[in-house]
């Protein structure tokens, strides 16, 4: 691609100087003046057009005379980086640019004209050869005017509008007057709406037989057509597609360019296997011969969901007499299969880049020969085995990235030795995958070639102890070195690298004691220190660190007072799991950018001051359970406008919920249980809070009554209330909550939360979207259960235990199919327990103790394998299995006139109890006389079979007369050796 730009340019300097050299002409008055006219109309706020003053106007800055006729013929008004956004040119283009009728370059790129249209004029200058309005910041349609510039060579409308105007308008755009520039080599649409052209795109710019370069990407093509419509496209060396979303496979035609250098096809929802784009009729190795893919030098399909294996691809690139591939990237698709010996055959390969895929196997030796490879990316594949010392051969290597696969073997200095460029590595392995067994064994003597900027090892074995060859790596910027099984200390010599990190990793190991303090950060920097065992105070760093995370550790002490002041980039902070003393501190409430506050499972006490003080916040997360907290909740908290996730459960806060808190709208879970928090349950959850999932308020002292407003919340999948002063009846509308009642969406919400299910409490957090749970018990709750309750079809746990609940159990309960957990116990129910119970196949936990409870227990189904008599405890008018007490009719015979299917059911079960003991018999019969029958009759058999038996028994008895005699013997010599001591 930079060779075709080269190319063009050198075509305009040969144009600009062609001529006799033999004097230098003088700026023409008239397109001066049009160059000034020009001038008034731009805003031009840094003054880069100071220079535009005098008379020779070919001195002026962007400005390109003719040396032998004077006339302008190049306008160079770029924005370059180094102008700064004051550097931009505004305002508008001025008609006096057609008085410069000798011009035929222009270039208005990177400027910003605030959505003012191109302008049509544009298309009068006849001469243009080369025009460049790409991020200018235009709006509207391309004028279709611009098609009158035969001249054209080289058009660049790269995202040329302004993204905050960049309305409706924009989505006309189509590409018939395209088919007017028939000298165009180079155009680059990306990024312009083309949506309405996706039916004939491929057919108008084959209308173009000179285009060797195009650049269609992000331009809302959706149709990518199965053949060409022409053979124009002769020329074509680049084709950039991208990000267009074909959702179809790779045609044909594609490959069959001859000329294609460089091919990007990423972000296109392309499907099949690659091999799908090469002829049926055309074998591999004519391929080869055809050269359809040996000129080319970047082939990009990345980010699609390309499937099949590559060998076959993979031979007919390493194939070419000379391969030119330079650069390879199928990162991001479901590729498979192992990587091909032959990928070592591509000799000119600079990246390679297959990342995010399925492919397995080892990395084959054959990548030594890759002399030229730069860069490696294998990440977030499911290979295994070990890493070939081949690997070392690859002196140009930049970047290494092999993470998250299986790797086993050992891994030592002999696979780095030569990377003397090495500025990127990443090996480590799923730690999802059990097993693994990847040991980093590098001599504490050997000094690296290189020097690192990146250093991630993850779930292997680094350690026990921190790896002593990082001693000269001073340049490093990012180090990982998350569960490698390191101990002791953070040595001395780390610190004295004086290294500027944007990132420190040294998760799930076993470092101890006080973490270096000198340690320095760049802006938005993370650190991620968890499960570890260091101690001591919290350690604060430089004011730029963004993410703070030391969770299990054993820091102790207080959170220290001016934490805000000192961290106020912070964005997420979590001490949780540690034994911090002391209050939150009120500086916290200055952290304007925090997203998540995690400081649950520590000791801290006092109330929660003040700490948002009613200036809006960004925290999403807030975690501060299980710590000693008192006091009210402060009516602050309204002001966490974009909060998620409240958790304030188990501590002694107390005192009724402040009426602010419905200002926090978008909360999804809200968990306040274990304190004393009391008064009613505010309506205004149910009115104000429509995206809550979790609503968790046991074990407080709430009464009153449930508010029905709660029915309201269609997206609850758990609602506890368990363990209050509730009383009145449960709201009928309870029915209504349709999350309990719809499958999981997309959307999967996770977080940490103990529910009370199978009779026990349990943690969830990965599969917590799995969850749906009603308990309300341990209340005083009074009234019927309410019908509609059997309406919430993937309800796993209803738990109304210790109530004042009467009437009967819901007939319909058995419309529960999901439901796990049932505890209605220690209530006043009455009447029968419904049949239908029996066809709740996922139940596993049921108990219906103290009740009154009459009738038969059904059975069948999942009932028969609940038999424990206490689920039916103290319910004295039931009767039937598997408690003791019978039913009438009982002891009756069996099958009695007008007897039910159980009777029936009974009579069955005895007659195939009796129809198995008689086959058991005649089964020992026939064995017994099968054998003993034989040796009656058959005189032969039976005297070899007793002559075996008598042999055997002669056997027996000489064995035992050896062996007592040995005994004997050895009790003698014994008793000598004793007499003679």
């Amino acid at each position: 691609m930079a060779t075709s730009i080269a190319s063009v340019h050198l075509l305009f300097l040969v144009i600009m100087t062609s001529g006799l050299p033999f004097h230098k002409a003088a700026c023409i008055e008239t397109e001066k003046e049009a160059l000034l006219k020009l001038k008034q109309g731009l805003l031009d706020p840094s003054h880069r057009l100071s220079s535009w003053d005098g008379d020779d106007c070919c001195k002026w800055r962007g400005v390109v005379c003719s040396n032998r006729t004077g006339h302008v013929n190049r306008l160079n008004l770029r924005s370059l980086e180094d102008d700064g956004v004051d550097g931009k040119f505004g305002g508008e283009i001025s008609h006096s640019l057609l008085d410069l009728k000798y011009l035929n370059y222009l270039d208005l790129s990177m400027n910003n004209f605030e959505g003012t249209k191109i302008p049509k004029f544009i298309g009068s200058l006849e001469r243009l050869r080369y025009l460049n309005l790409s991020a200018a910041s235009f709006s509207g349609r391309i004028p279709p005017q611009l098609g009158n510039l035969s001249r054209l060579i080289y058009l660049d409308l790269k995202e040329y509008f302004d993204l905050n105007a960049y309305s409706d308008e924009s989505s006309q755009n189509d590409l018939q007057w395209i088919s007017g520039l028939h000298s165009l080599r180079h155009l680059n649409l990306e990024g312009a709406n083309l949506s309405t052209a996706s039916a004939y795109w491929l057919q108008a710019v084959s209308m173009l037989p000179s285009l060797s370069e195009l650049h269609l990407s992000s331009c809302g093509l959706s149709l990518l057509p199965p053949s060409l419509p022409s053979s124009n496209l002769t020329s074509l060396s680049v084709l950039v597609l991208s990000n267009n979303g074909f959702n179809s496979t790779i045609p044909q035609w594609l490959f069959q360019l001859r000329n294609l250098v460089h091919l990007d096809l990423s972000f296109d929802k392309l499907g099949g296997s690659i091999l799908n784009a090469f002829p049926n009729t055309t074998s591999l190795e004519k391929l080869k011969k055809m050269g359809s893919l040996c000129k080319l030098k970047t082939l990009i399909l990345s980010e699609n969901d390309l499937n099949g294996e590559i060998t076959e691809l993979i031979d007919v690139l390493s194939g070419c007499n000379n391969s030119s591939l330079e650069h390879l990237n199928l990162g991001f698709n479901k590729l498979g299969g192992i990587l091909p010996n032959s990928i070592g055959n591509l000799y000119n390969l600079q990246s390679l880049l297959l990342w995010d895929n399925s492919f397995v196997g080892s990395i084959p030796i054959s990548i030594g020969n890759l002399s030229n490879l730069k860069e490696l990316y294998l990440s977030n594949n499911q290979m295994s085995g070990t890493i070939p010392e081949t690997l070392g051969q690859l002196n140009e290597l930049v970047a290494v990235d092999v993470s998250e696969n299986s790797w086993e073997g050992v891994l030592t200095e002999s696979h780095l030795s030569n990377l003397k460029h090495l500025k990127d590595l990443a090996i480590s392995n799923n730690p999802l995958l059990p097993n693994q067994t990847l040991v980093i064994n590098i001599s504490s003597e050997w000094i690296p070639p290189f020097k690192l900027k990146y250093l991630e090892l993850g779930s292997c074995q680094v350690g026990p102890e921190f790896p002593v060859w990082l001693r000269n790596q001073n340049e490093l910027n990012t180090l990982i070195l998350r569960d490698g099984r390191i101990s002791g200390t953070i040595p001395d010599w780390f610190c004295k690298l004086d290294l500027e990190l944007d990132q420190l990793d040294l998760r799930y190991n076993q470092l101890s004691g006080r973490i270096p303090n000198p340690l320095r950060f760049t802006s938005q920097s993370s650190v991620y220190l968890k499960r570890n065992h260091f101690s001591g105070s919290l350690p604060l760093w430089s004011s730029n660190v963004s993410r703070l995370n030391l969770r299990n550790n054993l820091f102790s002490g207080p959170i220290p007072l001016d934490i805000g002041e000192r961290m106020p980039m912070l964005m997420e902070l979590d001490l949780s799991y540690n034994s911090l003393t002391g209050t939150l501190p009120l500086s916290i409430g200055t952290l304007y950018g925090l997203e998540t506050l995690y400081i649950s499972n520590n000791y801290l006490s006092g109330e929660i001051p003040e700490l948002w003080d009613g200036i809006p916040s960004l925290l999403v997360h807030v975690d501060l359970s299980n710590n000693n907290l008192s006091g009210e909740l402060p009516s602050s908290v309204g002001s966490l406008m974009f909060i998620v996730i409240l958790t304030l459960s188990n501590n002694h806060l107390s005192g009724e919920l402040p009426s602010t808190l419905q200002n926090c709208t978008i909360l999804s879970n809200i968990d306040l249980g274990g304190n004393r928090f009391s008064g009613n349950i505010p309506a205004w959850i149910g009115q104000t809070m429509p995206s809550l999932w979790i609503l968790r308020l046991r074990s407080n002292l709430f009464n009153g009554s449930i508010p029905s407003q709660l029915c309201s919340l269609s997206s609850l999948h758990i609602l506890d209330l368990a363990q209050n002063n509730l009383s009145g009846s449960i709201p009928s509308c309870l029915g209504n909550l349709s999350g309990l009642a719809s499958e999981i969406e997309l959307y999967r919400y996770e977080g940490d939360l103990t529910v009370l299910t199978k009779g026990r409490e349990d943690s969830y957090r990965s599969i917590l979207y799995l969850v749906n749970s009603i308990d309300l018990s341990n209340n005083a709750l009074s009234g019927d259960v309410p019908g509609g309750l059997t309406n919430l079809s993937t309800l796993g746990t209803l738990n109304l235990s210790i109530n004042h609940l009467t009437g009967k159990i819901p007939k319909n309960i058995g419309q529960l199919q999901r439901l796990e957990t049932l505890d209605l116990s220690r209530n006043q129910l009455s009447g029968p327990i419904p049949a239908g119970m029996a066809s709740l196949t996922f139940l596993n936990h049921l108990n219906l103790s103290y009740n009154n409870l009459s009738g038969r227990i059904p059975t069948g189904n999942q009932l028969q394998a609940l038999d424990d008599p206490s689920i039916y405890r103290d319910n004295p008018a039931l009767c039937g299995r598997p408690i003791t007490a019978k039913c009438p009719g009982d002891d009756e015979a069996l099958n009695p006139p007008g007897g039910d299917h159980e009777d029936e059911d009974e009579d069955g079960a005895e007659f195939e109890m009796k129809l198995f003991y008689l086959s058991m018999g005649i089964g020992f019969v026939v064995g017994i006389w099968g054998v003993c029958g034989t040796l009656v009759v058959m005189e032969s058999w039976r005297q070899a079979y007793f002559r075996g038996v008598y042999k055997m028994k002669e056997w027996i008895m000489l064995v035992i007369q050896l062996n007592v005699a040995r005994l004997l013997q050895w009790k003698l010599n014994l008793g000598r050796i004793q007499s003679r001591t």
